[in-house]
């Protein structure tokens, strides 16, 4: 028996589908809610409280999200949630009404007479956003990279039966995705041969989505759960973001449309006697873009470089955990971990189905597991918050590797090796005229560090086991600065209420592993990629409407890696929510 699931998309391109064996997906779906039945059943001897409410608020929700998180650094907000895993979901000390804080709840909360008793609509947002010459941006989810306008559209409703909750919000995409200079057709055949070998041939990653306009329409941020106490039970598309960043998270971010899994989360900070836990266990299914990235009839002296990747989808496997210690307020402390591969691959094993639970360690797996794990990548970070309320700061950071260590004394002697980090603080300067002055700053880095040049080092979310690398449809799932890259964030913004105006400096740096390989040899040094950008934005409500708007003036230095092209590109983008 197999299940053919058609998706949408712009009727002037060719259909693609996606076939998968609806008993292998029983099998696992199965497995893992046995597992998880299991654990609820054994938290709910410890937990107590009512139904927790599931509604979410979806990551990277203008101005209300960055006024929790404020709020908290204020000492405002609750100080159980650490703010490391999200979306966040309305519970039992956190209705919809107060998720959705805004000033139009001042009057009073709306009636829920009528409909609003079975249907809570969700809000109606419009994103649009513009780029002048090339694609710039990340972090937007569903949209794509793309040149020219680029627009979405977002609705729905939400429900609760019960302890199950149905949340049905689509989005709706369309882009222009004007053509715009690749990679320069004069550079050598030993740079193009690198930039196959090192980059288009493992990854699933491209440059534009077609040569024509685009439009598709995805399930969005869409969930069915069951719910008890304080733990949550569903099947999800939604966007998720593990770990402390504001810019740039390692492991799991909105930058690429949200994927299919299963999850086993909390939906409230489980209190215990050393302090309050979240966390999410999950299974899901990373799809392909259905774009080359690459010309398939490159060669160089006969041998032609692209390698076409193999068939089908993606298991992806993953958990994250945060705590705040009990005897440290304001410290949260988290780890998270994912391992995926092709699910042609996936054996019929607890440590099959489950490998985020198995071995940290190469050389701690038996010679069964280590086989598999042959056929699979594997991420972890290790992340931390740390709020200070009198000092109106917060300061926070993520460690993370691409790649086992073979056991702890490479640990303790290569900590650095295949590793990528964020850093960041945010601190509020506070004035009697009810206008906060704001000052963030952010840096990632993801380039490969010394250790390459004595052992294989892979590029992060590149590895040679699943070629299709750590993507959904097309897009990386973690830092949106992508393979290789590195960022540094500046910030000041005036605040007010929830309210925010702000000037932000940026410098990005596009995928200098790759650079190091095709260039080094012939000792070029000044070819690097940096893009330079100032933006100013603004955020404000008005009424039951709330506004995003930004516009950023981007120089790229040495586009596309060819020494002197600079070029200028504008982006702008502005979105708009009506709250029901």
């Amino acid at each position: 028996m197999r299940l053919t699931i058609y998706t949408l998309v712009n009727p002037m391109k060719d259909r693609s589908t996606l076939s998968t064996s609806v008993d292998q997906i029983h099998v696992v779906y199965s497995f893992a809610i046995k597992t998880t039945v299991y654990n609820i059943f054994i938290f709910s001897l410890l937990l107590t409280g009512t139904t927790a409410r599931t509604q979410s608020l979806p990551v990277g929700t203008p101005l209300l999200e960055e006024s929790w998180r404020r709020g908290q650094i204020k000492g405002e907000k609750d100080g159980n949630i650490s703010f490391m895993l999200r979306p966040l979901q309305a519970q039992t000390v956190m209705e919809y009404d107060s998720l959705y804080q805004t000033e139009i709840w001042s009057a009073g909360k709306p009636s829920n007479s009528g409909l609003l008793k079975i249907v809570r609509l969700l809000p109606l947002t419009f994103k649009q956003q513009y780029n002048s010459h090339h694609p710039y941006g990340w972090n937007d989810g569903s949209m794509i990279p793309a040149n020219g306008y680029q627009g979405s559209l977002s609705f729905g409703g939400y429900s609760k039966l019960g302890p199950l909750t149905i949340q049905l919000q689509p989005e709706v995409v369309y882009a222009q995705n004007k053509g715009f200079a690749s990679l320069g057709a004069k550079f050598s055949d030993s740079i193009w041969k690198s930039y196959y070998i090192n980059v288009l041939n493992l990854i699933d990653r491209p440059e534009r989505f077609g040569n024509r306009s685009y439009a598709k329409i995805f399930p969005g941020q869409s969930s069915v759960r069951f719910s008890f106490k304080k733990l949550s039970l569903g099947v999800s598309t939604e966007n998720l973001w593990w770990g402390p960043g504001i810019r740039n998270a390692l492991i799991m971010s909105n930058n690429a449309p949200g994927f299919p899994h299963i999850t086993f989360n909390t939906a409230a900070p489980l209190l215990s006697p050393i302090g309050s836990f979240e966390g999410q266990l999950l299974s899901g299914f990373l799809k392909k873009s259905g774009y080359l990235s690459a010309d398939t009839g490159r060669t160089v002296n006969g041998e032609q470089l692209f390698i076409a990747k193999p068939h089908g989808n993606r298991y992806l496997n993953g958990m994250v955990i945060t705590w705040q210690p009990k005897w440290t307020k304001g410290l949260y402390l988290g780890f998270s971990r994912v391992h995926y591969l092709y699910q042609s691959d996936v054996k019929a094993s607890f440590n099959g189905y489950l490998p985020v639970i198995g071995h940290l360690f190469k050389g701690s797996s038996t010679d069964a597991d280590i086989e598999d794990a042959l056929k699979r990548d594997q991420l972890f970070s290790l992340f931390f918050r740390l709020l200070l309320p009198k000092e109106k700061t917060e300061l926070y950071a993520e460690f993370g590797r691409n790649d086992h260590s073979g056991d702890m004394r490479d640990l303790l002697l290569e900590p650095e090796h295949s590793r990528a980090y964020v850093i960041g603080f945010r601190k509020l300067f506070e004035s009697t005229t009810n206008t906060d002055l704001e000052l963030m700053a952010e840096f990632t880095n993801l380039q490969r560090t010394p250790t390459a040049q004595l052992r294989g080092s892979p590029t992060w979310y590149i590895h040679h086991q699943v070629r299709d690398g750590y993507t959904n449809q097309g897009q990386v799932i973690g830092a949106g600065i992508g393979p290789g890259g590195g960022s540094q964030t500046i910030g000041l913004n005036l605040i007010k209420g929830i309210q925010k105006t702000g000037l932000q400096l940026e410098r990005v740096t596009h995928n200098n592993d790759f650079y190091n390989d095709a260039f080094r040899p012939v000792g070029d040094y000044m070819r690097h990629w940096v893009d330079l950008s100032i933006q100013l934005s603004k955020n404000w409500q008005h009424k039951r409407f709330i506004y995003d708007a930004r516009f950023s003036w981007i120089k790229s230095l040495n586009y596309q890696w060819q020494r002197g092209t600079d070029l200028h590109n504008l982006h702008s983008s502005f979105s708009a929510s009506y709250i029901f």
